[in-house]
């Protein structure tokens, strides 16, 4: 049997469909199981040994290099490639976990008997399918959703844990950093304070302030975590604080980043894609939840704590606010003690 799963982006959905690609698995042990992918997000997959092959779609670089007028041709000849690979396989069953236009439309390129969804697709996915859309209740959590679906179409969703591979190589590359550092046996807290929406950041003198307090009030290390781009908001984090913790903004790939969250206590962090690589990961999550639902796309698992102030317009799901009162409302009190709750805890 010949399965493809359609899940493009982000990095945290993608994290977020690990458990339904072991249900999956344990659902049809024989199957060849592949999976279609952004290059982004690539990394969470590639590897992962319930998976056969992972076809990558380079489309946000194609895009951009189409808006060029050089060299036209080999965008194109990337992309025809591309579906070439896509369409070299007879699938007997296509299933689309995005339910957007861009995964749609590669459903229906893709050669399937069966090409199926989930009902709330947008953008008109849904046509690309030739089977009713599987019900799925949206007031759940995600990876439950997900776990439906599997369920639905005979995988087996016990014990899915959704854990992302990582290889020995992964694991020395941050033993090094951390060597690096001095830092050996000391109890780790990661905080990783950004994200893509203005409306989930927390006021940066925060992250400083609960930072300097994990430090001094239960002796901790601090090490920030966050992507090459996020370097120099964390510089000035840090750069407030009277002892400066670690830096390892875009110093660690993925599968690094989700080993060395195994090395941590906990995760205080925004509603972005390393949370839900640290919960995949096991590791305790903070979260800090303002214009998003958390019982939809929060850290998923036992062990986690969700901070919000529940105000009458959140989760309004907005890119853009004007006075974010959803997470200025959130207090440094508040994040330390459900920290410290987690720390002694432990």
């Amino acid at each position: 049997m010949n399965i493809l799963i359609v899940k493009l982006s982000a990095i945290g959905d993608v994290v977020q469909s690990l458990p339904f690609l072991e249900a999956l698995r344990k659902g049809f042990p024989r199957a060849n199981i592949d999976w279609v992918v952004e290059e982004d997000s690539s990394e969470v997959v590639v590897g992962h040994p319930a998976l056969n092959r992972v076809i990558l779609s380079r489309r946000k670089a194609w895009r951009g290099r189409l808006t060029k007028t050089a060299n036209l041709s080999s965008v194109f000849r990337e992309m025809a490639n591309f579906l070439k690979e896509l369409r070299s396989v007879d699938y007997d069953l296509v299933i689309d976990l995005q339910g957007l236009l861009k995964s749609g439309v590669l459903v229906g390129f893709s050669k399937g008997k069966r090409k199926i969804g989930m009902s709330g697709s947008r953008e008109g996915a849904s046509l690309f399918l030739n089977e009713r859309p599987i019900q799925v209740d949206y007031g759940r959590h995600a990876i439950d959703r997900y776990l439906r679906v599997a369920e639905t179409i005979g995988g087996d969703a016990s014990k899915a844990e959704g854990r992302i591979p990582y290889a020995d190589a992964d694991r020395m590359s941050v033993e090094r950093i951390l060597d690096r550092y001095e830092i050996q046996n000391e109890t780790l807290v990661a905080i990783n304070p950004m994200a893509r929406w203005p409306t989930k950041l927390w006021e940066a003198e925060r992250f400083a302030l609960l930072a300097t307090r994990i430090r001094e009030e239960l002796g901790c290390e601090v090490v920030f975590t966050g992507s090459s781009g996020d370097k120099s908001v964390i510089r000035c984090i840090m750069a407030t604080m009277p002892v400066g913790p670690v830096n390892l903004a875009g110093k660690t790939s993925l599968k690094e980043l989700a080993y060395l969250y195994t090395r941590c206590r906990l995760l205080v962090t925004t509603d972005t894609g390393p949370m839900h690589v640290a919960a995949a990961m096991g590791c305790p999550v903070v979260a800090l939840f303002g214009p998003t639902a958390p019982w939809r796309t929060g850290p998923y698992g036992p062990g986690h704590a969700v901070i919000r102030t529940g105000i009458a317009c959140s989760p309004c799901f907005s890119k853009r606010c004007d006075h974010m009162t959803c997470m200025k409302e959130i207090g440094i009190d508040q994040v330390f003690d459900a920290v410290k709750t987690v720390v002694r805890n432990g």
